[in-house]
């Protein structure tokens, strides 16, 4: 049975606002730790901002790290720019060498959840502020600011986009993002909310990738095999999509498994120009940095925190009518 688009919207809606209302509560109160200054002063001279991301082959990190890292310079800041590769022990010694060379802020893409709580507190212990970006953590009041891209309601223009496409109905892959990353599990829940509604789509498999381009090309390989009927791959970033589509090419099913992703990269919209991938959700990465950037700015020079701990970016779906209008994780 097909389900109208304008139920699984409403759906998608809600589940988006309940998770809004954390970003638009109270926070709490935050002491500056950077001086009494209430003037709106120039950067303090060789003031240390640090950017920490994943890995910086992945072009979304190194996008956003590039964007913080340029807006940093262009408001009189030095930098530093370094990877933990989604691993919290090397997060843990990098924010440990930015707190012994003196940064007065870090914009940090984090390595888990739960496990960069205490890393994160490590700084804030030391007088330094913390700007998240892309992923969230599971505690309030440690970092100055956790800026993310509305996962809950990109992922549901996705799974529209998706759904649309496979008319309703068929079996279906689901790749899934790292277990630790709260992202991952937020866009596949709001897949769900959407696709869930159509009786007619049947999820046959449901792996995580882990992010991984390789991976998931491997994974996708296997289950095709032992799934001939799948008309529909939906993955929870570009890079799994883009292993999934080289999945499908390579089992000469180019043009008859729909595949979408989630992020905005430049090779997945490519893809959709060049037909080979239907839809991805454009996270603002660059926006989402140089917003950080700019808090952490006003942070240093007036000791004004920002207003809210939790502030969320919404996405835009690109698909064939607008891919055109792509920038680097933005649109023109």
């Amino acid at each position: 049975m097909k389900t109208p688009v304008r139920l699984g919207l409403t759906l998608v809606c809600a589940f988006g606002l309940a998770l809004l209302g954390a970003c638009t509560s109270t926070p709490p109160e935050s002491t500056p730790t950077s001086g009494d200054a209430t003037t709106d002063a120039p950067a303090p001279a060789d003031t240390l901002i640090a950017i920490i991301t994943p890995a910086h082959s992945n072009a979304f990190f190194k996008a956003e790290a590039d964007a913080a890292e340029a807006k940093a310079k262009e408001l009189g800041y030095k930098t530093s720019s370094d990877s933990h590769n989604d691993d919290p022990n090397t997060q843990n010694s990098l924010i440990e060498a930015a707190i012994s060379a003196g940064a007065k802020a870090i914009i940090l893409d984090n390595a888990g959840a739960d496990t960069s709580i205490a890393a994160v507190q490590k700084a804030k212990d030391a007088g330094i502020g913390v700007w998240l970006i892309d992923r969230e953590i599971n505690q309030t009041g440690v970092a100055m600011a956790q800026i993310v891209a509305n996962n809950a309601q990109g992922a549901g223009l996705v799974g529209e986009a998706f759904a649309k496409a496979m008319e309703g109905e068929g079996d279906y892959i689901e790749l899934k993002g790292r277990e630790t990353d709260t992202n991952a599990a937020v866009r596949s829940q709001a897949f769900h909310s959407v696709i869930d509604q159509y009786d007619d789509m049947n999820l046959v498999a449901a792996e995580t990738a882990n992010w991984d381009q390789q991976e998931a090309f491997t994974k996708v390989e296997t289950l095709l095999q032992s799934n001939p009927n799948v008309k529909g791959i939906i993955s929870a970033n570009d890079t799994m999509a883009m292993g999934a589509v080289a999945a499908v090419k390579a089992a000469g099913l180019e043009g008859k498994v729909i595949v979408a992703g989630f992020d905005g990269a430049p090779d997945a919209v490519d893809a959709i120009k060049a037909g080979t991938l239907l839809a991805t959700g454009l996270q603002p990465a660059v926006a989402i940095a140089e917003l950080a950037v700019e808090q952490a700015d006003e942070w240093i020079r007036t000791g004004q925190a920002p207003a809210q701990e939790k502030q969320s970016i919404d996405c835009v779906l690109i698909d064939a009518s607008n891919a055109d209008r792509y920038t680097l994780f933005g649109m023109s």
